[in-house]
């Protein structure tokens, strides 16, 4: 059931019961204000009186809208509303935004006082706001929470938007066009939502590609995202060459994360976490998640979380995940997550803390934010995080192969030297970045694209110069062999291969089960 249907079940039995105080908190007045009438002028209440009070407009009749009072101040609303409870049952007062409520204060007790008054005749007050509200006050009744609109109101808003432009201008959006935009709209007022469509419709019509369009549009709405920083993603510029697996896997979890799960006991995809070699493309695969399903990417540092005072990492992990959850869809990259989750043994249990609530939000939350974590240092990492049903999968990011090394090196090739490796120089330059990362070989070509450039970029660039660079090129793998192999050792026995992956053995060293994926079948 939409969360507002719900609230407005609930307030019309707060007002049935004649609960001296109900509280509605929510970011969106007008809605509220939509809700209270919708229950004050049912006809079974045609003679309880309501009136309304906001700051704009002074005291007015809730039903006919005119004006009660000349004195437009809340003293001058809150006195009139003390007699009248005082002389007539059933009455109801809607105060809109009050100040000063949120702390023990005279106003405060002074509302609270009325409420009283207005419990002896069977009154009642109703509160609109976005803040707290005092405990002394709160506790005289009872308190409801309007959240942003779900998918299911969502999607009646757009509905209802795009049925009043119909036969004014072209819209192209079927009604599973409606849905996906809906869901892409979860987070977002109402408002902001028919903001963001009278935007599109602008332009003189809705076209299905602005249903993705909606998705990159939505995250200029909040411009205060707590601990999350957005990241540029520009097409073209994030090619991943190998890790054929993962870029498998990543396509078919990117057609469900927009498909429409209502009918399905599916939840929508929840991430993936890359391990392995540094240099391998860990990074580079979140920017390109990102590019390829046209969503905005958001980066979390987790060693930034971390305060100085009791409680303060923990509000400030909280605080970045509601962000992303008011965000989706979109991509959330956690860049060496191992850095932010280290520690489980720290006395003061914040690791444990943060930890177990991270793993909370990945178990529980529905939002459409597809998480995108790496790690370098795999052996730092909690166990729990490796448990299946956390992320929706553990992929391992190995040195590539030599055709992986073949497709890497052609795509740098082209981007820094704008032309293609011949046959021979090619097979040559897989042969010399043997051991080699995707970032070696991609510093090797940029280093020749650098010298081509500085020499005036007229001359065809000379075999022997690429196959000098690569050849003087001292990568990762042979300048720390014992790290390296020490990561790739706990990759083979621990997930699945990013690339392409032959098993030949069922056993790893230690006699632990190997996972096995057959990628051939």
């Amino acid at each position: 059931m939409p969360n507002y249907a719900e609230c407005q079940r609930d307030l019309d039995s707060y007002i049935s019961a004649r609960v001296p105080v109900i509280c509605v908190r929510t970011i969106e007045q007008q809605r509220a204000l939509r809700l209270v009438r919708n229950a004050g002028t049912q006809p079974r209440r045609a003679t309880m009186p309501f009136w309304i009070y906001t700051r704009a407009t002074g005291l007015r009749d809730l039903r006919t809208n005119s004006a009660v009072l000349e004195d437009r101040s809340l003293t001058g609303a809150m006195e009139y509303a003390a007699a009248q409870f005082t002389s007539r049952p059933n009455a109801t007062l809607v105060l809109v935004e009050p100040d000063g409520l949120d702390a023990d204060t005279p106003l405060s007790r002074h509302v609270a006082e009325l409420a009283r008054l207005a419990d002896t005749n069977m009154g009642g007050i109703v509160l609109i706001t976005d803040s707290p509200v005092w405990s002394g006050l709160q506790r005289l009744g009872m308190s409801l929470r309007l959240d942003p609109p779900d998918a299911d109101e969502m999607q009646a808003t757009l509905s209802a938007f795009l049925d009043d432009h119909r036969g004014h201008i072209p819209i192209a959006w079927d009604a599973q066009d409606t849905r996906r935009a809906a869901e892409f709209l979860v987070g977002v007022t109402e408002g902001e939502a028919i903001n963001l469509m009278a935007t599109i419709a602008t332009k003189g019509s809705v076209e299905a590609a602005d249903v993705v369009a909606l998705a990159q549009a939505k995250d200029r709405i909040f411009n205060d995202l707590n601990g999350l920083e957005k990241m540029a993603v520009r097409a073209g510029e994030h090619t991943v060459g190998g890790l054929s697996n993962l870029r498998s896997w990543l396509e078919r979890r990117g057609r469900l994360l927009q498909a429409d799960l209502r009918a399905t006991a599916l939840r929508p995809p929840r991430g993936v976490l890359l391990a392995g070699v540094p240099g391998c493309g860990k990074s580079l695969s979140a920017r390109a998640v990102a590019a390829q399903w046209q969503l905005p990417l958001y980066r979390l540092d987790m060693a930034s979380i971390h305060g100085k005072y009791l409680g303060e990492s923990e509000g400030r992990l909280r605080e970045a995940l509601e962000s992303a959850d008011r965000l989706a869809p979109c991509v959330l990259w956690i860049d060496e997550i191992e850095k932010g989750l280290a520690g489980a043994d720290d006395g003061t249990g914040v690791p444990q803390r943060v930890i177990g609530h991270f793993l909370f939000w990945l178990q529980e939350s529905r939002s459409r934010a597809f998480v995108v974590a790496t790690a370098n240092n795999v052996r730092s990492l909690p166990p729990e995080l490796l448990r299946k049903g956390r992320f929706d999968e553990l992929f391992f990011v190995d040195l590539p192969d030599a055709g992986d090394r073949e497709e890497i090196i052609g795509i740098y090739y082209r981007r820094y030297l704008k032309t293609d490796p011949g046959a021979e120089l090619l097979a040559r330059l897989v042969d010399l970045s043997e051991g080699f990362a995707g970032s070696d070989i991609e510093a090797a070509l940029n280093d020749v694209g650098s010298e081509v450039f500085l020499g005036g970029g007229g001359e065809e660039v000379r075999p022997a110069f690429v196959l000098d660079t690569f050849a003087n090129t001292v990568p990762l793998s042979r300048s720390n062999p014992e790290q390296i192999e020490e990561i790739r050792a706990w990759g083979r026995e621990r997930a699945v291969p990013a690339g392409r992956f032959t098993a030949t053995t069922a056993q790893g060293p230690s006699g632990q089960t190997r996972r096995i994926v057959f990628l051939d079948d």
